[in-house]
């Protein structure tokens, strides 16, 4: 019989349909849950944001209702540079050009910034840049006078070269006159840009915690900086030359902090993953993706200078679509040999030329590879993305199954750092359901219908609870799941179900009390959880560990029958009309000492698994979870 669940918000929310029941649900997604494979340690700083404090208004302190928010979704990590604005930062004057706003020279207080952090979030991490440009900001006298101009309204000329006394074009994104940089910005090299460290964690500095703020941006985007800074750069520097300026600056940050993270080199999007300047890199007759390139020059360094010069890889990623059937598949950009992106442009270009049949991008993978390849095993450098955003016409319950679908991926494969750059509605609601609940440890979760329905299990570090995340991705149609678990026996009793779905457009999360969390109690009784998931939803619960071995005994039935019993080596089980999904042998406490899936027509196996002496279980389960046991001695 089906459990009886009662509805938190409403009785209504029988979509989300959890229960152990006999009877077999039709099309029904097959999850495996592995208690004890592929664990990884999830990242903490997978639950980060960009631009949570302001660093431009001097008189500014941190809402009471912005930092509930902060808190109770579960924050960990704060990404504070302001991306492009960071290029030009001064951290002596406190003053950064804005390169999409005539290049004005505006206030800009990091110290601000960074001690709001600490007072309010100190067992957070923080995150600033390193600029890389070569010049900084130095006055705001000489600012174009937007005001003057037309009231300070968006045309689409804020783009020109107008600090410095240039002289505005009425049309277009060039100026007529371009402004003189030497009137608003000054030149900044390496040894001025590490310095900060200094100003904040030296002893005549700010007093600020630097294990606090650990990661440090290697600048923001330099393969476009002659369209971002085109101010300083009308023409883009080299591969090479950036590369040397990277290599100056970090050895010089590491010389100051040893445990210092250094990530980059923080490339812009897909086309500038394999392309510098708009074309792939050649040196001594060879052409190189960017990314490889970036990463075969960090090894050659590190190898002649034995000083570590990357900590995390970390790039960019803003995909265009407004399809919200492809914006749920955007997870398996990173990783995901099999996905033909249906924007693939740079991977294009991935062998020199441009060849069209390439549409498969799993970045990360590519990535991984030649960290193997440069640096060899155990190079120890992980991944980032610090800034990726979706267009504005994607609903909230597409937005949440996204980012879900993400930090889900994420957790599995290892990456250390994520940060969104846009923040849409749906986001602090997933945030919260997946840094208040997820655990330490992802362990192996696969799908029968991955494409449409995913899990993201992830075990505490006691190994005796579990939270389950489960992502449909169907836009209309809700989807039968039942969820198998090895090496990891529930423990009967009540918990809780949370679902978001149906998201409405307006901002729902205020707190860990006051959020759109779709809440049921149900009653764990069996060895399988089956479960109805609304269209378009993320779907957690928990389990804890230690229960009874679940089934049946079935001893006088005859329609199951095991020989020999007592058994030496081999064991033969055979049973009637049925079909089973799979067959697994527990010893008394519940462990699982194998587990082997059997055909839809199969009807006898024969087990050799080399048991101990000692009592047994032999537990044949189905596919909607019902199984039946049976005992057996070894001898």
């Amino acid at each position: 019989m089906p459990n009886t669940i009662k509805s938190a918000k409403s009785l209504a929310f029988a979509t989300v349909l959890l229960c152990l029941f006999h009877g077999v649900l039709s099309a029904q997604t097959i999850i495996e849950i592995d208690a004890e494979a592929d664990i990884k340690p999830v990242s903490p700083y997978l639950y980060g944001r960009n631009n949570s404090f302001s660093s431009t208004n001097p008189n500014w302190t941190l809402p009471a209702e912005d930092l509930i928010r902060l808190r109770d979704a579960g924050v960990t990590f704060f990404r504070e540079s302001g991306g492009n604005n960071s290029s030009k930062y001064n951290w002596r004057k406190k003053l950064s050009s804005h390169p999409d706003w005539y290049n004005n020279v505006y206030t800009n207080n990091w110290d601000q910034a960074a001690q709001t952090l600490q007072k309010n979030f100190p067992g957070a991490q923080g995150m600033w840049a390193f600029p890389l440009l070569g010049y900084a900001a130095k006055t705001t006298s000489a600012n174009f006078a937007d005001w003057d101009y037309n009231r300070s309204q968006w045309w689409e000329g804020v783009n020109q070269n107008l600090a410095g006394n240039g002289m505005p074009n009425p049309n277009g994104t060039k100026a007529k006159v371009e402004g003189d940089i030497n009137l608003y910005l000054e030149k900044w090299n390496a040894d001025s840009a590490v310095a900060i460290l200094d100003h904040w964690f030296g002893d005549k500095g700010q007093e600020l915690k630097k294990e606090g703020i650990r990661y440090w941006n290697m600048d923001n985007e330099p393969e476009i900086w002659s369209g971002t800074h085109d101010d300083v750069m009308p023409r883009q520097i080299s591969a090479q030359e950036f590369m040397t300026r990277y290599i100056e600056l970090s050895k010089k940050a590491r010389a100051k902090d040893p445990q210092i993270k250094l990530v980059g080199p923080v490339t812009a999007n897909e086309w500038q993953w394999y392309n510098w300047d708009g074309k792939t890199v050649s040196e001594n007759g060879k052409s190189y993706p960017w990314l490889e390139y970036f990463i075969k020059n960090v090894a050659e360094e590190q190898k002649r200078s034995g000083v570590r010069l990357l900590d995390v890889l970390d790039i960019h990623f803003y995909p265009a679509s407004k399809k919200a059937e492809e914006i749920v598949q955007m997870h398996r950009v990173y990783f995901d040999k099999t996905y033909n992106f249906p924007e693939a442009n740079g991977v294009k270009t991935i062998n020199g030329g441009y060849d069209n049949s390439i549409t498969k991008e799993y970045i990360f993978a590519r990535c991984n590879d030649w960290l193997n390849q440069y640096l060899g095993a155990g190079h120890g450098v992980t991944l980032g993305v610090t800034e990726t955003g979706i267009d504005d016409s994607i609903s909230s319950s597409v937005t949440a199954v996204w980012y879900a679908s993400t930090i889900g991926e994420f957790m599995k494969n290892g990456v250390e750092l994520f940060t969104p750059w846009t923040w849409k509605t749906g986001m602090w609601e997933t945030l919260h359901l997946m840094s208040r609940y997820n655990q330490r440890l992802s362990v192996k979760g696969t799908s029968s219908n991955e494409t449409m329905v995913s899990v993201y299990p992830s075990l505490n570090a006691s190994k005796d609870s579990l939270t389950v995340v489960v992502v449909n991705r169907s836009l209309n149609k809700s989807e039968p799941v039942a969820v198998h678990f090895k090496n990891f026996n529930p423990l009967a009793g009540s918990t809780e179900i949370l679902t978001l779905s149906t998201l409405p457009s307006s901002e729902t999360f205020q707190s860990h009390t006051d959020n759109a969390l779709k809440k049921a109690a149900y009653t764990v009784s069996g060895s399988s959880v089956n479960l109805t998931l609304p269209a378009m939803s993320v779907t957690s619960f928990q389990l804890k560990g230690g229960g009874q071995i679940l089934g049946t005994e079935t001893d006088t039935d005859s329609e199951i029958k095991v020989f020999p019993n007592p058994s030496w080596d081999s064991i033969t089980v055979k049973w009637g009309n049925r079909s089973f999904h799979s067959i697994s042998i527990l010893d008394k406490s519940g462990k699982k000492i194998m587990t082997t899936t059997l055909q839809k027509m199969q009807r006898e196996t024969v087990l050799t698994p080399e048991l101990k002496t000692g009592v047994y279980l032999i537990r044949l389960t189905a596919a909607n979870g019902e199984s039946v046991v049976k005992k057996i001695i070894a001898r």
